[in-house]
């Protein structure tokens, strides 16, 4: 079955039951987000962000168009940064984005613009808004198949109804940092999947040092585990983020997860050789991808701010 078509069976089964962030259940939506990644890394991204959207629809109070795939479109470029400007019949999006996980496979997206009360979110017709896709924009081998394009928008008006939230609702409201969070489940989900897969293939009989590896790589995955159950947990508590916790949470645990699933690429390369990923397409695959959705990690920008919170005392639980 191709991504499409299984995207298609996520939104129209799984993803209209699959718990709110904050729901008392969050911790089996951060599972079901890394089985699915699991299963295959761009697939999961496209799940992920259909179900972001999903949240971000029914944290501003809004209902999703019925039978539609959705992504988030959220990433910033320098130059020709998308806009937003409000005239008499609507809104107009002009300029482009890039990374648009999903490209010629979702039906809509939440999509981010700079407008001139803010920073804005809109739920936008793909068909309809983007009049362009920048050739060669998405050349990668790992992530091939997320299809994450640059991509130019225009097109018609778009209604007020179809403005999620206020100025600056995208970035200001609580679900932001359990999305981010949902991302790092992704990770998990990779790198257990890595794991698992080289541990099919290895002899018990195999050196101490080959074992060595592999329990590195094990401990890894379940420390990823056990740091998302317990996030899973502190949301469920204070789903809302009235202690304000959600950012430092959000930020330490992609920094863990991000590091774990790094030594994981290390490890499982170490224990099983070239031999799994030259003779092994789907574990080539697998390990290309993690490594290029981990690459999407503002691991240095977090490192700082969490620095300087250490200095000042705030960062310690």
């Amino acid at each position: 079955m191709s991504i499409a078509a299984d995207l298609h069976r996520i939104a129209r089964v799984e993803a209209p039951t699959l718990p709110l962030p904050g729901s008392g259940q969050t911790w089996r939506r951060f599972r079901t987000l890394s089985l699915w990644a699991a299963k295959d890394l761009s697939f999961g991204r496209l799940a992920e962000g259909h179900v972001d959207a999903l949240a971000i629809l029914n944290e501003a109070g809004m209902r999703p168009v019925s039978g539609a795939t959705y992504g988030v479109w959220a990433a910033r470029t320098s130059s020709n940064e998308m806009t937003a400007r409000l005239e008499s019949d609507g809104w107009h999006l002009t300029g482009q984005k890039p990374f648009c996980s999903g490209n010629g496979v979702i039906d809509r997206a939440l999509v981010t613009a700079r407008a001139p009360d803010g920073y804005r979110l809109f739920d936008v017709t793909l068909d309809e808004h983007v009049i362009a896709t920048h050739q060669d924009s998405w050349l990668a081998v790992g992530m091939a198949d997320s299809l994450s394009d640059t991509l130019e928008f225009g097109g018609p008006s778009i209604s007020g109804d179809l403005a999620i939230g206020g100025p600056d609702f995208y970035l200001a409201r609580p679900g932001f940092w359990v999305g981010a969070i949902g991302v790092a489940a992704c990770w998990y989900g990779g790198a257990k999947a890595l794991v698992e897969r080289v541990t099919d293939t290895l002899s018990p009989i195999y050196s101490d040092l080959v074992m060595a590896e592999i329990g590195h790589a094990a401990a890894q995955v379940n420390a990823m585990r056990w740091l998302l159950e317990q996030a899973a947990h502190s949301i469920d508590d204070d789903p809302h983020d009235t202690k304000g916790e959600g950012r430092m949470r959000a930020m330490v645990l992609r920094h863990a997860v991000h590091n774990g699933a790094t030594q994981v690429l290390g490890r499982v390369a170490a224990a099983g050789g070239a031999r799994p990923l030259c003779h092994d397409r789907a574990q080539a695959q697998r390990a290309a991808d993690l490594y290029v959705y981990l690459a999407q990690h503002h691991g240095p920008q977090d490192a700082v701010e969490i620095g300087r919170l250490a200095l000042s005392g705030a960062a310690w639980g």
